[in-house]
């Protein structure tokens, strides 16, 4: 990789988009705040609306390379040595970070999720904070956690929560009386949020293992809120709403069943926005599975519940960056 060139506050916007986009990064070298508003200059200069979703994805992949191209310095000590520049050093060690080349982006990201971390989201079905960390989904739209909490609940003395990130949804079941939660997640940094939420909210019902999927054994509830959109993720924090191939989502929805007591009851919780898109699912597959009863025949358990749908919402990021939520639903 060729070496950045130092610039400054002289720079004028329309000639850093054209370096970057030639791939040359930009080592910023002077006051931190001229260096935000470079960044919000360049990106008035790099548009991504399309009517086309895979257009748009391919638009907003572009404009995060180009804007990646603004670096700063992280020295060996966690700090920048600009004027003005905030006391970064929690933040980059939270997010996993290192000294070195930063884009100017990914450090603002670190920023944004550290702060969720120490000061937590206000979550109202737990009448409590849930503290996400950098790269894990954060619930600041909570539709479909009120789905879950809200939703009729059968007989459950174990339920499963698949893909937990920050273990809001553990959380909430554990609230609603459901004796023992087991939440896992295949990211190490997920498991860990998690794991400190649940301490925090003293659920000692809650165990949290990292697991590609279904932990083991059969529970009486499986509870899903996958990635909603089937593209591929660029980044730690796509992942936590990108599903390339739809993998999480099919492979939930092929195994549910193996994974739930006689009678239990399988939820998915999906945003509507994976519907605009219609991200692929297997032939066949429903949304809500049902386990057999022991004499096979049809399904046993209670119907699937009826689920009003919430209203229009806005959207709600990862921690540290990422795509809005449509409103979610929990699907029967």
């Amino acid at each position: 990789m060729e070496p950045p060139i130092a610039v400054g506050a002289d720079l004028r916007p329309e000639v850093a988009v054209r370096l970057a986009s030639q791939g040359v990064r930009l080592l910023w070298r002077d006051d931190f705040p001229a260096a935000r508003r470079l960044l919000a200059a360049m990106g008035k200069r790099l548009p991504t609306r399309s009517a086309d979703f895979y257009r748009y994805r391919q638009s907003r992949r572009n404009r995060a390379r180009v804007l990646g191209m603004l670096v700063v310095e992280v020295g060996p000590d966690l700090r920048i040595d600009l004027p003005r520049a905030p006391d970064v050093r929690d933040a980059v060690r939270a997010a996993g970070g290192a000294p070195g080349l930063v884009p100017l982006t990914e450090l603002l990201g670190m920023l944004s999720a550290h702060e969720w971390r120490v000061k937590g989201v206000p979550v109202a079905a737990l009448g409590a904070r849930i503290h996400p960390h950098f790269g894990v989904f954060s619930p600041t739209r909570q539709d479909y956690v009120s789905l879950v909490a809200h939703a009729p609940l059968p007989v459950v003395r174990t339920a499963f929560d698949i893909g937990t990130g920050t273990g809001v949804l553990a959380a909430v079941l554990a609230r609603r009386g459901v004796p023992e939660v087991v939440a896992t997640d295949i990211s190490p940094a997920a498991v860990a949020c998690a794991r400190e939420n649940v301490r925090r909210l003293g659920l000692a019902q809650v165990r949290v293992v990292e697991a590609d999927l279904f932990p083991a054994g059969r529970a009486d509830l499986v509870v899903c809120n996958p990635p909603w959109l089937p593209g591929a993720a660029h980044s730690p924090l796509d992942a936590a709403v990108f599903d390339p191939g739809s993998r999480m989502l099919t492979g939930f929805l092929r195994g549910a069943a193996a994974h739930l007591a006689p009678g239990g009851e399988a939820w998915l919780v999906l945003s509507d926005l994976a519907e605009l898109v219609r991200p692929a699912h297997p032939r066949g597959a429903a949304q809500r599975v049902r386990r057999r009863g022991p004499h096979g025949g049809e399904p046993a358990g209670r119907p699937a519940p009826a689920v009003p749908r919430p209203g229009p919402a806005r959207g709600g990021p990862v921690a540290g960056g990422g795509v809005p939520l449509a409103p979610a639903a929990l699907t029967s």
